[in-house]
């Protein structure tokens, strides 16, 4: 929901801090595979019961998942680097509800209820984007990526930040992961609606 404008705001920064990775000689790969390198951090620190200690690791992840884009657009954007990137996101937000139960069994079934509620959101988000790139269609409200991007109440930036309440409320982990697994419902609710619409068979 506010991905457009946390991007709008962070852009600058982002193409500023990606000119200077060029400038070093690092590519893009190398900055998305460091991204979920920290993820992996911030998970593990979370299944040992760690999870304020896991933050720093969550935004770093993230900021470099922010930076690959932009560093490869400086060069050459490639179909292997956003494959890539794209599978990366999805086992990075796997891992921190799965990390959650390991920490604390007790936490298994919210954590698995969020697990399917993004599996959800997910597949519907990918679905989608296949068929729009078969009709040729393009996000102008995400014109830099490299997949047609639909949005919805539950995108990147509000999964970090419910994370991040996750990491800083840990008590409080399955109250968190059930609201979100609702509002992520209401995401793939949405999102297979718009398909449902858009893809409707041409009529003649």
């Amino acid at each position: 929901m506010i991905d457009r404008y946390a991007l709008q705001v962070s852009k600058p920064l982002i193409d500023a801090a990606a000119r200077q990775l060029y400038m070093k000689g690092y590519n893009a790969d190398q900055v998305t595979l460091a991204a979920f390198a920290f993820g992996v951090a911030a998970a593990l620190l979370i299944a040992i019961g760690a999870p304020l200690l896991a933050i720093i690791p969550i935004l770093l992840s993230r900021l470099l998942d922010g930076l690959d884009g932009a560093l490869a657009r400086l060069t050459e954007a490639t179909d292997r680097g956003a494959f890539l990137d794209i599978s990366l996101d999805f086992l990075f937000y796997a891992s921190v509800p799965l990390a959650f139960a390991i920490a604390n069994p007790a936490d298994a079934v919210a954590a698995s209820v969020l697990l399917a509620a993004f599996v959800g959101t997910g597949s519907s988000f990918l679905a989608y984007a296949i068929i729009a790139e078969k009709r040729g269609l393009k996000s102008t409200d995400y014109p830099s990526k490299s997949i047609y991007y639909l949005g919805g109440l539950t995108e990147g930036t509000e999964t970090v930040l419910c994370f991040l309440a996750m990491c800083w409320w840990s008590q409080h982990f399955a109250t968190i992961a059930c609201i979100y697994a609702v509002l992520c419902a209401v995401t793939t609710a949405t999102r297979i609606l718009a398909g449902w619409q858009a893809f409707a068979p041409h009529k003649d």
